[in-house]
């Protein structure tokens, strides 16, 4: 077979020379994709609202020897998300590969679940989007409510949606420990279980890397085949 676009096969599921912007990454998904991305040799860069919880990550990531900075941030702020940027386009040379934000399931009312989800994910974007553009090879993801759109900004655009179902998360647990929930849950999901925070970020980080070159317009679901039955209890 003639070599695709994607470029060798070790080349294709090697994420090495790229950096990437994950927001809220101190625990639960973000703190998956983080790894995960950094496992494939990503440099990154995250953020989190809780400095203790941001400070320890980072002695992790150390430790484990990947290539993780990270600032305290809220991104359901204009202003913060200003700052981050600029932090960002400092530290990487005016130019990002991935651009990745994720939020676990909370209770908090609906304005603020808008301005953390829908205006944070539309202004980051706008304000990375120099920055995605002088990469030569620049991926954007954002998460909106429970979806994530990856964007291949190359010679052409792509754009794949992951959409995770019932997924282990420090916020996510708090709903799961209640046993009729977690059983409602479980009862509508195929596979019998709730999922795993890696089982999300395996698949984002597959989007990101060239492996995923000829994957376009698609929406993805993570969740156990919980959507066949509808997002119900």
């Amino acid at each position: 077979m003639g070599e695709t676009n994607s470029g060798s096969k070790s080349s294709k599921w090697s994420l090495e020379g790229m950096t990437a912007l994950v927001t809220g990454g101190s625990k639960g998904i973000g703190y998956a994709i983080v790894e995960e991305l950094a496992q494939l040799g990503a440099t990154v860069h995250t953020c989190s609202r809780n400095e203790a919880e941001l400070n320890e990550s980072l002695k992790e990531w150390t430790t484990k020897g990947y290539r993780v900075t990270g600032s305290v941030s809220d991104v359901a702020s204009r202003i913060d998300r200003e700052e981050l940027i600029a932090r960002v386009s400092s530290q990487f040379n005016g130019k990002l590969n991935i651009l990745k934000q994720t939020l676990d399931f909370t209770a908090e009312d609906f304005a603020f679940l808008i301005n953390t989800n829908l205006e944070s994910c539309f202004h980051l974007s706008q304000l990375a989007h120099p920055l995605l553009k002088a990469s030569e090879a620049a991926i954007a993801m954002n998460q909106v409510t429970k979806n994530l759109a990856c964007e291949w900004a190359k010679d052409n655009i792509r754009t794949n949606c992951v959409a995770p179902g019932p997924i282990r998360t420090p916020l996510g647990d708090k709903h799961f420990k209640e046993e009729t929930i977690r059983n409602a849950v479980i009862s509508q999901t195929p596979l019998g279980r709730i999922g795993e925070a890696e089982e999300v970020s395996s698949l984002v980080a597959f989007l990101c890397s060239p492996a995923a070159s000829y994957i376009t317009g698609q929406i993805i679901c993570v969740d156990g085949g919980y959507a066949v039955k509808g997002f119900h209890i």
